[in-house]
């Protein structure tokens, strides 16, 4: 039986990622977290695994062998918050933490599949997997950065394709704006979509930022990626163990926030038995309103992302990604049955 390992599995993408490896029949998953947070126990109660390890007890073990033979670790969890300002702390959590990972699975001969972030990008308007575009703002971006240039100089110029000389796959996943089911532990880090709906239901309006950056009201574009599209690159890359490197993981189509508006309040209409309207139609009646945008986040807010995906669809994965209107559509359907 294939044995599996993900990390931060009661969090939000490694729920999710359970979850889709349970749709395939498999089961046999080592789920690793650390449930301070108690009610994040909700993302996997309806999940199968065969154990659960808390992360500080982990990681020495399973360098030393503890869990026996691991087809392959999903490496989800991390300080993901990206407004910490405990530098020691987000690169013990993030940096130090996948090195000893990722050392363990080259001994232990698991493949390593990892979260890595569109936050490595940080204010650069280039998303290509190159050095020459990697500019972090913050040292959240700067730990997700630092274990990619260790992946980079661990694996080899040929990391894009295959090792030089080492064995075991080792995926990077640079994340962009994700969104979906599972997430409502984050916080102030959940989703757009996830706030606008809770506000809409509590003020029957959602609140989006003026304009700022150049770009008018609402109009502030990143690209916005469906939690199901992210599991489903996760499994293509384990179902293709001889492709490793570092993948930018977006849909490739940036949108202004105010898509992301009008499906969320769109969606709860026609839930409603209303009838859909227009963003000009929604602005007029106030349910979607504009707010100016805050001083504490001048000059450190990306106003535009998009994922380059040329080096993903080089290795010859062709999934086809959900825009906003389908997924954000899923989503609020989702979030209104809870």
């Amino acid at each position: 039986m294939t044995r599996i390992v993900v990390t931060g599995a009661a969090g939000f993408i490694g729920s999710n990622i359970v979850k889709g490896l349970n749709a395939r029949g498999l089961t046999d998953i080592i789920a690793v977290d650390d449930l301070t947070q108690g009610d994040k126990f909700r993302n996997i109660a309806d999940l199968q695994i065969t154990d659960y390890v808390d992360a500080d007890d982990f990681y020495h073990a399973f360098a030393d062998g503890a869990y026996g033979q691991i087809e392959a670790v999903f490496h989800e969890g991390a300080c993901s918050d990206t407004m910490e300002l405990n530098g020691k702390y987000m690169m013990q959590n993030n940096f130090a933490t996948s090195v000893q990972l990722y050392q363990a699975c080259q001994k232990r001969g698991a493949r390593l599949l990892y979260a890595s972030s569109a936050a490595t990008y940080g204010g650069s308007d280039t998303f290509r997997e190159d050095p020459a575009f990697e500019r972090p703002l913050n040292v959240y971006g700067y730990s997700k950065l630092l274990f990619d240039q260790r992946m980079r100089r661990e694996c080899g110029h040929e990391f894009q394709r295959a090792f030089s000389g080492k064995t075991m796959q080792v995926v990077g996943f640079r994340y962009f704006n994700v969104y979906g089911p599972r997430e409502q532990h984050k916080g102030r880090m959940a989703s757009v979509a996830f706030h606008q709906f809770n506000q809409f239901k509590a003020e029957g309006r959602v609140k989006l930022f003026g304009d700022y950056g150049g770009y008018g009201p609402g109009a502030q574009l990143r690209d916005f990626v469906f939690v199901d599209d992210v599991v489903a690159v996760n499994l293509w890359f384990f179902d293709h163990p001889d492709i490793s490197g570092i993948f930018n993981l977006g849909t490739g189509r940036a949108q202004p926030f105010n898509d992301v508006a009008c499906a969320v309040v769109n969606t709860l209409r026609q839930l409603g038995d209303q009838p859909q309207m227009t963003l000009q139609e929604l602005c007029d009646d106030k349910l979607i309103d504009y707010i100016a945008f805050p001083d504490a986040l001048r000059g450190k807010y990306q106003c535009y992302t998009q994922a380059d995906l040329s080096a993903l669809r080089s290795t010859g994965c062709t999934h086809a990604f959900a825009d906003v209107q389908t997924g954000v559509a899923q989503y609020v359907h989702w979030l209104a049955k809870q």
